[in-house]
């Protein structure tokens, strides 16, 4: 088992090498300023456009309310079910990993990406509705496969190279629901529950080395648990996830602003060290060696878009499912989904660790008996160290957020199998995203996250592919949209790509 993790570690190191220090990040960077330019800077210029229609309008009826349509979900419930893939382990130990290799400038390229991955989820999304079809179920499909067989394919001599793409996009789309939605997700539950909640007993049985007889069992736990809501289909995982995602969100932004309030001397040195770090480096960044810029810059567009998913293609698919039918509407919210990841949920744990004390701001060491893995939790147990609530409030922080995300990207594996095998089969995909679970309870922490980003790289480099040959589409659905809702004009609507099933 050793020698097998060894060699599987050392390929994927060169795969994710590849994919992140050249084609990824160029792509990833060139996409966003591409969407912003032709949408005229809409996260910008229109901020009081996608606001109201997205946090403005939380107790509107049309977007809260489950629609008659039983196939479909509310505007709501599918932002909830794609904060739940989102907002997950990235939020926590990814922001803290990458403080810790790249040093507090890292989180000022993780606000870069983010504002221009709002208009690469906007894009993506205003492309999953506009391509979006019924199923054999009756239920919406829609993502980047459909948007790269049906819209790049539909360009003069890509039809085969649209539809090649759309079949990487699948099965990188299956990949990574094993890596970033279940391996990932889980090992960081496991690490956590174990350190914030000892059983002796069980963690005296060691399986092999660095794994106990503890994690198994909770990877057990967690596979019932989530068979037992993914296999009542996207409907029960949107139920679960506008009940937990609310709630969980406000609790962690809560603890989050009290450990900030309790250090708020320390709040002008934090944003100075994230902004005088972020081009120049600190010369001992992690205590160890010096982090060079692109170590910096990968870190914070790599756990970026580890947390917002902006540029992966992923969320569009359970946005897709929503009853709304104007694309740009969905595509708002898509803004929304990026801003509330890393712009605030993001932004409150680098925070809560730049201020803690915990952290060098000069040298980028930690203080004694502090990793990369616990920095977090420490953070908050310097303030509500009582019994330790403050790790222990962490770690079941950890649970909601990474359970939910595991939850969220089974929904986005299973419309990647549909696409793939036909709907049919999909519930063959949910026993091995099953397996993958107890997986990650199984496995070394830094594979785990090492594969996800390999997969998360993967993924992503079809996708942008696909939005940028349909940047111009794009660009015309949002006019369209302006000038018949705010500028007024008699104009014919451009909400899908097959006219004559837009009542379907």
């Amino acid at each position: 088992m050793a020698q097998f993790l060894s060699n599987l570690a050392a390929y994927n190191n060169l795969v994710n090498t590849f994919i992140w220090t050249t084609l990824g990040l160029v792509l990833l960077l060139g996409t966003g300023v591409l969407t912003t330019v032709i949408t005229r800077c809409f996260q910008i210029t229109r901020i009081k456009l996608w606001w109201k229609n997205t946090i403005g309008s939380m107790f509107s009826k049309e977007v809260i309310t489950h629609n008659k349509d039983g196939k479909a979900i509310s505007p709501f419930q599918a932002l909830c079910t794609a904060l739940a893939a989102t907002i997950g382990v990235g939020n926590i130990a990814g922001v803290a990993t990458a403080i810790c290799i790249g040093g507090p400038g890292a989180v000022f390229w993780m606000w870069l990406a983010a504002f221009f991955g709002m208009m690469t989820n906007y894009s993506e999304n205003v492309l999953g509705i506009y391509y979006r079809r019924r199923n054999e179920k009756g239920e919406w499909s829609g993502g980047a496969m459909y948007y790269l067989q049906d819209g790049l394919g539909a360009k003069k001599g890509c039809r085969t190279i649209g539809k090649v793409l759309a079949v990487l996009f699948a099965v990188f789309t299956l990949l990574a629901s094993f890596g970033i939605g279940a391996m990932g997700q889980v090992n960081k539950i496991v690490v956590n529950i174990e350190a914030a909640f000892p059983i002796q007993a069980l963690t005296s049985v060691q399986l092999y080395d660095g794994v106990t007889l503890y994690s198994l069992v909770i990877g057990l736990a967690l596979v019932a648990l989530a068979a037992a809501i993914t296999l009542g289909g996207l409907k029960r995982v949107a139920a679960f996830a506008e009940k937990v995602v609310p709630f969980m969100v406000v609790l962690f932004i809560a603890g989050g602003l009290v450990v900030i309030a309790v250090n708020y001397q320390a709040i002008l040195p934090a944003f100075g060290a994230i902004f005088s770090t972020a081009f120049t480096p600190m010369a001992a960044a992690g205590g160890v060696a010096g982090a060079a810029l692109r170590t910096v810059i990968v870190q914070g567009f790599k756990r970026g878009v580890f947390s917002n998913e902006a540029g992966l293609g992923s969320s569009v698919m359970v946005h897709s499912n929503s009853n709304v039918k104007e694309p740009v509407k969905q595509g708002m919210w898509g803004i929304f989904e990026v801003f509330a990841d890393t712009m605030v949920v993001c932004t409150l744990t680098a925070l809560v660790v730049l201020t803690s004390g915990l952290y060098d701001l000069h040298t980028g060491a930690l203080m004694e008996g502090v990793s990369d893995a616990t920095l977090v939790a420490s953070a908050f147990n310097s303030v509500f160290s009582f019994a330790d609530i403050g790790s222990k409030f962490v770690a079941i922080a950890i649970l909601l957020f990474a359970f939910t995300t595991v939850l969220g990207w089974n929904h986005y594996g299973t419309k990647a199998w549909e696409y793939l095998f036909g709907v049919k089969t999909t519930v063959v995909y949910v026993v091995i995203h099953l397996v993958m679970i107890l997986c990650g309870a199984l496995m070394t922490s830094s594979l785990a996250w090492d594969i996800s980003d390999t997969f998360n790289g993967l993924m992503m480099i079809p996708n942008l592919i696909g939005v940028i040959a349909l940047s111009g589409l794009v660009s015309r659905i949002t006019k369209n949209y302006l000038d018949r809702t705010v500028r007024h004009l008699d104009v014919a609507p451009m909400i899908t790509a097959f006219p004559e099933k837009k009542d379907a």
